[in-house]
Order: C-alpha cells, then structure tokens, then sequence
C-alpha cells in the first residue's frame, strides 16, 4: 500500500492498493477511486463492536474497499477544512486512543475497539467521550483533523488542559480525565464552558486547532429559522 496526501482546505488521502489489499472506513467516508476496488458494507468485528462504534459516535457498519488488480486507488476526505495525520501504528505496539469522530480509514490489520477513560467521572460530566476507541495493530491509521494539528510530547507528570472538543488523540500512557472550570465567574461569564480535559504524562497528544462543535455553535444564531 502506498499513499499521498492531496490538498490543503478539505484534503484527501489517496491510497495506491495492490491486489487483495483492503482499507476501510465509515460509510460515506469514500470520496473517490478508480476501477478495481471492491465494495463490501459490514459489521466489521461482529454486532458487539459494531454498537460500540456507535456509542462512540462512529458509524455501525463499516464500508471496506479490496482491490482486485494492482495500483487500484481509492481516496477518502475530511469532513471539513483541516488536515489529514498519518499514523504508523506499527511504531506504536500499545495502540493509540482515538477520540470519536477522528477515525477517517485505516488498513484491514488496523482494529479499533470502544476504550473507557479511567476515571468514570470522565464521562459522566464530559460531555465528549467517556467512550473511546483504541486503534492497535500493523499498518496505517488516518486521522482528520478539524482545523490545524498540534502535537505534544507530555513529560511524566506533565499536565495539559485542553477543551475536549479539541483532543484527536493520545498514546494508552497518556491518562485522561475531566474537570470542572474553578470559580463562578469564570463558569457563567468566561464563555469557555464549564468542563476541561486533563491529560496527565507520559505520551503524544494530538490536538486540533478548530473545535467544530463550537463552530457550528456561533454560527447557528445567524440561520434563519424559518
């Protein structure tokens, strides 16, 4: 398998498959490709993970892509202006813990399973994701990324506080918990929200520069209602 990255705004990935290999994605995620490629929609991983897919805000069924000849290419974009990463998970034995919605496709070895935060308060009062997926396996992992990435490499102990909507991902050493915005003023009249996300080293963080929800958020007062 072989791959580019095309365009900037709303890029795609565009995959060169030999004979036989496949990558797959959520439906509707394809954005173009060649003859040659096979289709086949499934619950990819039995109903079991296919409903946890959905309780972290991924779709059920997973459309997977199989070439039939050599150089075969598919192409899969982003949701909105932002970037595409990369990852090579075979550099990362323990995996990596994707926030929902960041999953764009990955090669057929790659698997992703619905994780739990460690502290199950993450969830409750979050509002973004008490339920994970951890991506493991040998092969590529694409993300998308809303807005421009960021990267860190959190020290032992390091502590990053980031607004949820803007965590991508972040490697299994990394821990993963919410916490509320100190002081009444800042809750009602800061306009950031009442919650923070806190991720405590060692590991990688990706981050994201646009938060969408947030987006969609100041632009609906000016949607006509009618």
């Amino acid at each position: 398998m072989q791959y580019k990255i095309v365009g900037q705004t709303v890029p795609v990935v565009e995959i060169s498959l030999n004979k036989g290999e496949t990558v797959y994605t959520q439906t509707g995620g394809m954005s173009y490709q060649t003859d040659g490629i096979e289709m086949k929609t499934n619950a990819r991983g039995g109903i079991m993970k296919s409903l946890g897919r959905m309780f972290s805000g991924e779709s059920i069924f997973m459309a997977n892509y199989t070439a039939e000849r050599d150089g075969a290419t598919i192409a899969f974009a982003t949701t909105v202006p932002g970037d595409i990463i990369p990852v090579d998970l075979n550099q990362m034995p323990n995996g990596l813990i994707v926030q929902k919605g960041s999953f764009l496709c990955a090669e057929d070895s790659i698997e992703t399973s619905v994780t739990f935060t460690k502290r199950f308060s993450a969830g409750l009062v979050g509002g973004e994701g008490f339920i994970l997926q951890k991506a493991q396996g040998n092969g590529m992992l694409f993300l998308e990324v809303d807005g421009d990435q960021i990267e860190k490499e959190l020290m032992p102990g390091e502590v990053l506080k980031v607004d949820t909507g803007n965590v991508v991902a972040f490697e299994p050493s990394v821990s993963y918990e919410v916490e509320v915005v100190k002081g009444l003023g800042n809750i009602f009249l800061g306009g950031e929200g009442i919650f923070l996300t806190r991720l405590v080293g060692p590991g990688k963080v990706i981050l994201q520069s646009q938060n969408f929800g947030d987006f969609v958020g100041r632009i609906l007062p000016f949607i006509p209602n009618n």
